[in-house]
């Protein structure tokens, strides 16, 4: 029986890039995938899963009233071969749609690999994630690092001079200009290591000149 596996992380983890390789491994092997990104995320182009190292491929851009089961469905009765569907920021995704996954997955019988954050600029769950958390029989983290070397799991929102921002929407797309991982310690205490980069960064122009 296939599963729904939810792979989560905070940002700049290399969600895009897991996501893109498993598309590739089943490609490699003869057999057919079904992308999707949310139509939400315009930092690239819409209708494409981009890692930050240059990868990219087209998918299926998706909104908060996209039929994802439906839609997977009649896919594969045009093509028996499709076998995995992937999401990229899954986050995005309504409850309703996590539901949708679980069916092409109990239904279909098709393996469903869903990638996105856990938690907010606040550390608040997604709907989405928290679905996905509830549903999903197989929840994997993807790591990363804070600037002080341990392990990051939040997701600090930044202004222009790297200061945490703690208001405003839920769903703000950006990257690293709006967006920083942390330790939970820094998280809380507000430090998004932006400041002490640069001050590195002058020391060292100081010392060259």
């Amino acid at each position: 029986m296939a599963k729904l596996h939810f792979y989560y992380s905070a940002m700049n983890a290399g969600k895009s890039t897991n996501l893109l390789q498993s598309s590739y491994n089943y490609r490699e092997r003869g057999m057919d995938t079904l992308l999707y990104s949310p139509s939400i995320d315009n930092r690239y182009a819409i209708g494409t899963v981009t890692s930050r190292i240059g990868l990219s491929a087209d998918a299926t851009p998706i909104d908060d009233t996209y039929d994802l089961f439906t839609q997977v469905q009649q896919a594969v009765k045009v093509n028996p071969n499709i076998k995995c569907v992937l999401v990229d920021e899954a986050q995005f995704l309504t409850k309703e749609q996590v539901f949708q996954l679980t069916e092409i997955a109990d239904k279909l019988n098709i393996p469903v690999l869903a990638y996105g954050l856990r938690s907010d600029f606040r550390g608040e769950p997604f709907p989405g994630s928290l679905a996905l958390m509830a549903w999903a029989e197989d929840i994997n983290e993807i790591k990363t690092i804070c600037h002080c070397g341990r392990k990051a799991t939040m997701n600090m929102r930044i202004d222009e001079q790297g200061n945490p921002v703690s208001d405003g929407e839920q769903i703000e797309i950006g990257g690293n200009d709006r967006y920083i991982s942390t330790c939970r310690r820094h998280f809380k205490l507000g430090e998004s290591g932006m400041k002490k980069h640069a001050e590195e960064d002058n020391n060292k122009v100081g010392a060259l000149q």
